[in-house]
């Protein structure tokens, strides 16, 4: 049976003056399944993440979340919807703690008092959900490896209402353990029924990870495509300028 889309959208534009950041774009993601999106610099990726986040208003076209149409969306809307993003800079506050950083923001109060307890409690119980290996909460952000420092944001998003999760180059500059552990964190949340969208220069990641491969080019979708269906060189052929697979822009 065929998975419905939580996220649509359908002839998304966004300009800038005279440049064309979306041209018409037309996108399906669902739950359970993680979905690359690939391109080359100044192809429309980080225009349509802000435009998901609710960071930028598209100029034309509609944004369906679980059946419910938009003509933009804002932080605030598209977090309630449970579309959050994880960009390359984590926006974590290094000189707190595991737990202050899963949650900033949002933190529990009882009395004008912060529950730590309950923050705590919450932290270690969702973080051995995720699979996620920090021993110690009280840990400081800034002196965790990188793979740690990804795992917390994400567990923050998911902590946030988080149900369509968007990684922006989640594994840059990263060493090979670390990438190892963040890919299989991010299996682990399909496989427990959450959404993911990564945004990734690497195709060798991109054909480990995802389901299906959306190639974006000048701000078009150039293809929508099951990951099993083309090769890492027909991909690449279609970033740098190449046509879509046999022909077909879908």
């Amino acid at each position: 049976m065929e998975k419905q889309p939580y996220l649509q959208i359908r002839q998304l534009t966004k300009s800038f003056g005279h440049i064309e950041a979306l041209r018409n774009a037309n996108l399906d993601a669902c739950q359970g399944e993680i979905l690359a999106i690939v391109g080359d610099n100044g192809a429309g990726k980080s225009t349509l993440i802000k435009t998901l986040s609710g960071a930028l208003t598209p100029d034309s076209g509609v944004i369906t979340i679980n059946g419910q149409a938009y003509a933009h969306l804002t932080p605030k809307l598209a977090e309630e919807k449970g579309i959050t993003t994880v960009y390359q800079d984590l926006s974590l506050v290094n000189t707190q703690t595991v737990w202050e950083n899963i949650f900033l923001g949002h933190e529990y109060r009882r009395l004008g008092w912060l529950n730590k307890k309950k923050m705590r409690r919450e932290t270690a119980e969702l973080l051995k959900r995720l699979h996620v290996s920090i021993q110690d909460q009280e840990a400081i952000v800034g002196h965790l490896s990188g793979g740690q420092r990804q795992a917390i944001a994400v567990a923050r998003a998911i902590r946030q209402g988080g149900k369509m999760i968007i990684l922006d180059e989640p594994t840059a500059a990263m060493g090979f353990k670390e990438t190892a552990a963040v890919q299989k964190l991010i299996r682990n949340l399909a496989d427990q029924g959450y959404g993911i969208i990564i945004i990734s220069h690497n195709i060798q990641q991109v054909f480990e990870l995802s389901n299906r491969i959306c190639v974006m080019r000048q701000g078009e979708v150039l293809a929508l495509l099951d990951t099993k269906s083309v090769t890492a060189d027909e991909i690449v052929s279609m970033i740098v300028g190449g046509t879509a697979v046999n022909g077909v822009k879908q």
